[in-house]
């Protein structure tokens, strides 16, 4: 593995996907990096036989060949770049947050007003945007679809799914609350509907313009 990474250009294109809250397509690192396309492509199968990287196929609304995109393998080291420490501390505190068995309206209180924070720090954005964006830099890679005067948000990739799988109803109600705060301060819409993990996969969320 790590004389996969002795390679310049193989190291900076690892560092771009290490950091990246969302799985890259080769175009993607490409651009990020300066790079052609087809100079960017040998280093990630390079990488990928010795085991770095994880592929994903994105066969959405895509025509001919489908789509590969690219993310640290599960057991690809971090480089420093996260600390091992955070995931244990999450797992930790919601064990914690469990033995006490709220209900999802109390645990989506606690994050209302981080949405309500990051709902003003998009102030001036429509409300539908700004959730979107807030939910692609959170790494949830958002799909949107329209019907009439309502907007669903499909969450592809959930950044915490292993969490929400062991507690939904702590992890599922902490993203609806954010929402619903953001929602709140940015006004013009609603959440109509938030359908959690334990509702359908993957899950999403309806906002209604008013």
């Amino acid at each position: 593995m790590f004389k996969a990474l002795g390679d310049n250009t193989r190291y900076a294109i690892y560092l771009e996907l290490a950091r990246s809250a969302v799985p890259l397509s080769t175009a993607d690192i490409a651009a990020e990096l300066g790079l052609h396309a087809n100079t960017v492509r040998p280093h990630l199968e390079r990488m990928r036989d010795v085991g770095l990287l994880h592929i994903e196929v994105d066969n959405r609304g895509t025509v001919g060949r489908p789509q590969h995109r690219y993310s640290l393998a599960a057991d690809a080291p971090s480089l420093g770049l996260e600390s091992a420490g955070y995931p244990i501390l999450a797992a930790l505190l919601a064990n914690l947050a469990a033995m006490f068995g709220p209900d999802g309206d109390t645990v989506a209180d606690v994050a209302r007003d981080h949405g309500r924070r990051r709902g003003e720090a998009r102030a001036g954005s429509a409300c539908v945007e700004a959730v979107r964006a807030e939910l692609a830099d959170l790494g949830f890679d958002p799909e949107s679809a329209v019907d009439g005067t309502v907007t669903t948000i499909a969450f592809t990739r959930c950044p915490f799914r292993p969490l929400a799988e062991a507690f939904p109803d702590l992890v599922c109600h902490l993203h609806r609350g954010m929402v619903e705060g953001m929602v709140d301060v940015l006004g013009g819409a609603d959440v109509a509907r938030f359908a959690t993990l334990e509702d359908r996969d993957p899950c999403q969320v309806d906002l209604a313009l008013r």
